[in-house]
């Protein structure tokens, strides 16, 4: 069996609670804006394009959460032999993944929702394209500030030392 120190155990859990709930929200919000883009391309082939577009953009929750998790397993010396962590530094690192996880999941879900009528209007009126990113783009900033306190929190928790 191969010993590994509390702190990273606690680690590798923050790492999988911010690609996990990241993740998910991601998936959720997609799944949302890809059935609303089906509807839009069956009504108009020309939307699949705008569909395709509208249907990526709740990925960023995802990569927001795999970053943070990589830094984690990094840092952590999961991954590349570094040396493991406190177990203070591992109860950040749980606080550290809830950050990105939670917010990338409420925010990945209201921009597919988002998304997702940004690509019903669109089929009503063309020139909702423009607006329609921009009111998609708005839940975005949840995922950025639950991104930003994971860095921080790394940072001063003493995980990017």
């Amino acid at each position: 069996m191969v010993e590994i120190a509390l702190g990273t155990a606690l680690a590798a859990i923050g790492a999988g609670v911010a690609i996990g709930f990241a993740g998910l929200g991601s998936g959720l919000g997609q799944g949302m804006a890809a059935a609303g883009s089906v509807g839009a391309v069956a009504e108009d082939n020309d939307m699949f394009a705008r569909g395709i577009i509208f249907s990526a953009l709740p990925e960023t929750q995802a990569i927001y959460g795999f970053l943070v998790a990589i830094l984690l397993l990094v840092f952590s010396g999961l991954l590349g032999g570094g040396k493991p962590l406190p177990t203070e530094a591992g109860i950040v690192s749980i606080g550290v993944g809830a950050a990105i996880g939670f917010a990338g999941l409420g925010s990945g879900m209201g921009q597919g929702i988002a998304a997702a009528s940004s690509v019903g209007a669109i089929v009503e009126d063309n020139d909702m394209f423009a607006r329609g990113i921009i009111f998609s783009a708005l839940p975005e900033t949840q995922a950025i500030y639950g991104f930003l306190i994971a860095i921080l929190l790394m940072v001063f928790g003493g995980i990017l030392a």
